[in-house]
């Protein structure tokens, strides 16, 4: 890999990728390195290539928790009642609940492979009435 000398550029034929968490936005190394198969120098150092779960939303989504994402609906662009990743106007406020007691609370069938799903305020409102008195978000008193 070169780095930025005289006569190099700073780009280069390999680089470090990087996955955007899908819940919190942050951006985490994968452990892959990519490689431009023709050795041009077109990459920076770090490469996004899409979107995964950070390594504490993972673990989150193994332990049978969803994410619930709030989005303000006015400012996201919604196709019926689908709300895509890059269309969210998210406002950080994010609940983890376990999925047996989303599927209670919302009375659906939520797909055990689905880690997130968006909400409005007034549902983050709703869940926040409901956790008992004294109890964190971690659930912890």
């Amino acid at each position: 890999m070169r780095t930025k000398t005289r006569g190099y550029s700073d780009k280069s034929y390999v680089t470090l990728e990087q996955k955007q968490c899908i819940v919190c936005g942050c951006t985490y190394d994968s452990g892959a390195l990519l490689l431009d198969m023709k050795l041009r120098d077109t990459f920076d150092h770090y490469t996004v290539t899409g979107n995964g779960l950070c390594p504490e939303h993972d673990k989150l989504f193994k332990d049978g928790f969803l994410a619930l994402v709030e989005c303000d609906e006015k400012k996201s662009t919604i196709h019926g009642s689908t709300i895509k990743p890059e269309n969210a106007y998210r406002t950080g406020k994010i609940t983890h609940i376990k999925r047996t007691v989303a599927r209670k609370i919302f009375n659906v069938e939520i797909p055990d492979k689905l880690p997130m799903m968006f909400c409005n305020e007034e549902t983050t409102a709703l869940l926040e009435s409901m956790r008992p008195k004294g109890e964190d978000e971690n659930g912890k008193h």
